[in-house]
């Protein structure tokens, strides 16, 4: 059994339109996963249903993960249990610090899977773990002390996602559109830091419509995503074939 599965996951908005319609996936730790599709065709909102956004309503189906049906679990919960997602437009927090929100993150989640034992990192060892991450992502010592997200280039706003990622240790890191916005250099600094972290202990579901992001994230399993559904599945040679051929002929074939 894989860590996070989906069985037939059907998802739609709040006026009932559906989205998501009919996903089967299993993703797994020291896997990378990629989720392929056009604009409009479903993916942000299959990883906002997998963090249980509440703006989204699964109308059939299950989320397991590992072996737990969390499908009416709030999105904290999910977190807590090894969850992670990286937005694709991560929101700025004006009024709490970078190292205050990590601090905060980091202690519930110690208290959460410590039985709600309250556990808060220690100082010291919070501030040597966080420092040594900062220099390995290139993020620069002064963004730690400015507020979340506020005023941040893309580039700076997806190294901290990762920085969060890099201390939270999740089990399973569902990314969003991770590449949107990037330049080159930043979105190497960005790709080798998920890399690194992806092994025995986590893997990475990887949702982008531009194969660029996996020269640096080197994916497992491909799975074609279009109209809210997967139309196939296959190795790390078939996100060439979508960048060679595109789209199009999968949309034709669903239309």
């Amino acid at each position: 059994m894989a860590l996070l599965e989906l069985k037939n996951l059907r998802v739609a908005l709040e006026d009932g339109t559906e989205i998501v319609k009919g996903v089967d996936l299993a993703v797994d730790r020291n896997q990378v996963h990629a989720v392929m599709g056009p604009n409009g065709s479903g993916k942000s909102t299959l990883a906002y249903a997998l963090m249980g956004h509440p703006g989204y309503e699964i109308t059939e189906g299950e989320i397991l993960f590992d072996g737990e049906d969390v499908t009416e679990l709030g999105a904290d919960e999910r977190a807590q249990r090894g969850l992670f997602l990286a937005f694709q437009y991560p929101h700025a927090v004006p009024g709490v610090t970078v190292t205050s929100f990590m601090r905060s993150a980091i202690n519930a989640v110690r208290k959460a899977r410590a039985g709600g034992v309250d556990d808060p990192v220690a100082i010291a060892e919070f501030r040597q773990e966080m420092l040594a991450q900062m220099e390995r992502l290139r993020i620069p010592r002064e963004l730690a002390q400015r507020y979340l997200n506020d005023g941040f280039s893309g580039g700076e706003k997806k190294r901290v996602e990762i920085l969060q990622m890099a201390m939270l240790k999740p089990r399973i890191a569902v990314l969003d559109e991770t590449d949107s916005g990037l330049d080159i250099d930043a979105l190497r600094v960005v790709a080798d830091g998920v890399q690194d972290l992806v092994g025995p202990e986590m893997g990475a579901l990887v949702i982008t419509h531009y194969q660029r992001i996996l020269n640096h994230i080197t994916p497992d399993f491909v799975h074609v995503f279009v109209n809210g559904r997967i139309v196939e599945e296959g190795g790390p040679e078939l996100a060439h074939k979508l960048e060679a051929k595109g789209y199009k002929a999968y949309e034709e074939a669903v239309a």
